[in-house]
């Protein structure tokens, strides 16, 4: 487990550059070899500017670009939290309508940068917990795109990190994703329900741990694939005897 602390100074000065100019330097941010760094340098330029080029990143259909994307919504908006917690929540708010089948979007990214938002501030964690839960429950919010609930289940990876009692009441929702024919849901079921240390997940599990698929995963800002029987094992081990 890995946690993440952004100390970024103010708002770094601009100038009077364009929208295009500034979207592209937060592109080069978000792409840059050196992210680690620069993700500092991202956080000090202007939150409520730079959000708008981060929303159109969270897009791409570049993973390194796309993941980069979800970690900087993290940190951006952890720092903004700290100066001004409701342009923090209108963000919040704006993430979550994408998801909303009135936005006429489809919300890619969206339940992503909203787990890992989640992840990183507390004050915003005890307010939006449960909104990822809502993602995977028949009886809330479901979202039917499998993607998303691809996002949904990584968000709640990413708080089960950092937070897990916030999300130990997705436990029974989670079940049900380990029986997938899609062995991405499979494998982050797999590794949310080992964070949650849910027992009542073992005899699927063990049949999990037999698992030869392989998939991606964004996990400690690295991309990596990942067996799905690795993962089943893990988990195994940490939900012990």
């Amino acid at each position: 487990m890995i946690r993440y602390t952004i100390c970024c100074g103010g708002d770094m000065p601009t100038g009077k550059i364009s929208g295009r100019e500034f979207k592209k330097k937060v592109l080069e941010l978000v792409s840059s070899n050196n992210f680690e760094q620069d993700l500092g340098t991202l956080c000090k330029l202007p939150a409520r500017k730079v959000i708008n080029p981060l929303f159109s990143f969270l897009l791409s259909t570049d993973s390194k670009i796309k993941w980069a994307t979800v970690t900087a919504f993290g940190a951006v908006l952890s720092n903004l939290a700290e100066q001004d917690m409701e342009s923090a929540r209108v963000i919040m708010r704006r993430l979550m309508w994408q998801l909303n089948d009135e936005s006429g979007g489809i919300g890619w990214g969206c339940p992503e940068a909203i787990g890992e938002i989640i992840a990183c501030h507390g004050g915003l964690a005890r307010e939006y917990a449960r909104v990822p839960i809502s993602y995977i429950r028949e009886d809330g919010n479901f979202l039917e795109h499998e993607p998303l609930q691809e996002g949904s289940l990584w968000g709640i990876c990413r708080v089960a990190q950092v937070r897990p009692k916030l999300v130990r009441d997705a436990v029974p929702h989670l079940l049900r994703f380990l029986e997938s024919r899609n062995a991405t849901l499979r494998g982050l079921a797999a590794w949310a329900l080992g964070l949650l240390g849910a027992r009542e997940a073992r005899s699927q599990m063990e049949r999990l741990a037999n698992d030869g698929d392989r998939i991606a995963i964004y996990r400690d800002r690295k991309i990596k694939i990942y067996p799905v029987k690795d993962l089943a094992k893990e988990a195994l081990e940490k939900i012990g005897q």
